[in-house]
């Protein structure tokens, strides 16, 4: 991940005032040439009027012919332009703002949502005359429609304005990179997330105990338990520890309290340093999420300083020793075959044994430990949170896996391939609240759309288009799962309905991605996820929701 002592807003308006200043001073230096040959004396309020009215005139006279230009190319190929959303505003700026105001207080994609039910699946968002196009068709991602995910591979990629939003946290990781980059990280990564490898336990069932410990010490105490932090403790130290061999012990640092807790139980955690990582890489990928969201012009939002800099900093303090400490024990180390692995290998001592280049190394193990982290750990609070709402979607899924492994034995990776009520219950937590609720990619050529309405032209998509296709709206389509598509309801996953809807379109459920960037730790979310639900379940037999921080436990022991 690149650093520089100049902020990303300072380097934008650079290159942006560059681009304009040139070519008006290179336009003013010919004319003066000119007219200086004539014998022409051309006054300097002329001069200073034609560099002033250079560039807004010459930005209009773009947007002018770039209208145009994709009026013909679409035509040309028998299309039809994407649907536009047309604010009040030059720029759709009204438009920009109220998203930006509505995302802060209201239900995530709402916004988009309503654009999508007045102009179709399919939308160009348009803002500050850039195409902004947002799918939820999954005719737009199939293989079979030769678009995103699959067939057409090749011309989707992250693209450069993803990886320079991305660039300072993520660097050239697995997830931030396109071509030849993209397949050496994918290749090296690969062999790590085998059946023997995922299925290992003793990780998971170390920090489940420790999870579930603290929370029975809050609940003893009265108090209620923010799920969302303590998962995320979970999933941190498991996916750590199984990635680098060495624990990031975030959970050591204390449960936070309630704000309105007695003031003697508050305690102060800033300066634990497994507290301060976890903090600190979180914060860096919201970062990642709002210069996403913002678009092109996010450096703009950051004129004084990157925003990622500071967090970063306290990220690569906790996380340089330990690589620097597996390329030294590698280099000291008996040569072994790069293909074998052996029991207690790590992701880390894997890569070390592949390359000794310690960015690509670090990138990597940055971008898996953010996967590793965020789909389970974002997962598994959504599922509480239903089966909280839901008492008797719970109570099936405790006797179900009281009947496999009781209440104390730990389960194992056959136990969870026959527990099919509980991957149903993940599978719908999924569906309503997948944790990559939209993506993004860049097209490279521009290409054609079949369209979402029978009968109509196909859609035209403009060469170099950041095109974000959600899979959270998508999931709740009632024209895709039907007219109960907004309930939770995991016999969905069980009952006819998967033949009437999921087998004959299997692209409508796309919680891991797919084609060739499919998560190669797909089946490691899903053994994880399994397991800390099952030990809940094993200790609570009842969970609520706590109308407020402070009040009665959130969970009953059983």
């Amino acid at each position: 991940m690149s650093r520089s002592w100049v902020s990303p807003g300072v380097a934008y308006l650079a290159r942006g005032l560059l681009s304009i200043v040139a070519p008006a001073a290179s336009s003013v230096i010919i004319v003066a040439r000119l007219a200086s040959l004539k014998g022409v004396r051309v006054s300097p309020w002329l001069i200073s009027a034609v560099v002033l009215g250079a560039a807004p005139l010459g930005f209009v006279a773009y947007v002018l012919v770039d209208g145009r230009s994709q009026q013909r190319k679409a035509n040309r190929l028998g299309a039809r332009l994407v649907p536009r959303v047309r604010g009040k505003w030059p720029g759709n700026l009204d438009t920009v703002v109220n998203m930006v105001l509505r995302n802060e207080n209201e239900y995530l994609g709402r916004p988009i949502e309503d654009e999508i039910k007045v102009l179709g699946p399919t939308i160009n968002l348009r803002f500050f005359w850039e195409d902004l196009i947002v799918t939820t068709e999954p005719q737009h991602i199939k293989a079979s429609f030769d678009t995103i995910l699959a067939t057409d591979f090749d011309n989707y990629v992250k693209g450069t304005k993803f990886r320079e939003a991305a660039d300072s946290v993520l660097g050239t990781g697995v997830f931030n990179s396109d071509g030849e980059i993209w397949k050496l990280h994918r290749t090296m990564t690969r062999p790590f997330f085998t059946h023997d490898r995922i299925s290992h336990f003793e990780i998971f069932d170390r920090h489940a105990d420790h999870a579930i410990a603290l929370a029975k010490e809050r609940f003893r105490a009265g108090l209620a338990v923010d799920f969302q932090d303590l998962i995320s403790r979970f999933t941190l130290d498991s996916a750590s520890e199984f990635l680098f061999g060495h624990c990031i012990d975030s959970l050591s640092a204390g449960l936070p309290y309630p704000h309105n807790a007695t003031e003697s139980t508050n305690t102060n955690q800033g300066d634990n340093a497994a507290a301060a990582f976890a903090y600190a890489f979180s914060q860096a990928q919201q970062g990642i999420n709002r210069r996403v969201s913002t678009g092109q012009t996010w450096p703009l939002t950051e004129i004084l300083a990157d925003s990622t800099a500071q967090h970063m900093k306290v990220v690569d303090a906790f996380l340089d020793p330990i690589l620097k400490d597996a390329l030294e024990k590698h280099s000291t180390a008996v040569e072994f075959d790069k293909n074998e692995f052996a029991d207690d290998q790590t992701l880390v001592d894997h890569l070390v044994n592949l390359t000794s280049d310690f960015k690509i190394i670090k990138d990597e193990t940055l971008n898996i430990l953010l996967a590793g982290r965020d789909t389970t750990a974002s997962t598994l609070t959504s599922a509480v949170y239903l089966l909280a709402m839901h008492p008797e979607f719970l109570t099936r899924l405790r006797e179900e896996i009281i009947s496999k492994v009781g209440l104390t034995r730990r389960p194992t990776y056959d136990d969870i391939k026959e527990m099919k009520y509980l991957r149903a219950v993940l599978n719908e937590t999924l569906r309503l609240f997948p944790a990559v609720p939209f993506d993004v990619r860049e097209n490279i050529h521009e290409t054609t759309w079949i369209s979402p309405e029978h009968g109509k032209k196909p859609l035209f998509i403009p060469q170099g288009t950041m095109l974000y296709y959600s899979v959270f709206l998508m999931h709740r389509r009632t024209d895709l799962w039907g007219p109960d598509a907004l309930e939770f309801d995991p016999d969905r996953w069980l009952d006819e309905r998967v033949k009437k809807y999921l087998i004959p379109n299997p692209f409508i459920f796309l919680p891991f991605n797919a084609g060739p960037r499919i998560c190669l730790g797909q089946q490691f979310a899903y053994n994880e996820m399994s397991f800390m639900v099952i030990r809940l379940l094993q200790n609570f037999f009842k969970i609520t929701l706590s109308p407020e921080p402070g009040d009665a436990p959130t969970c009953v022991v059983g």
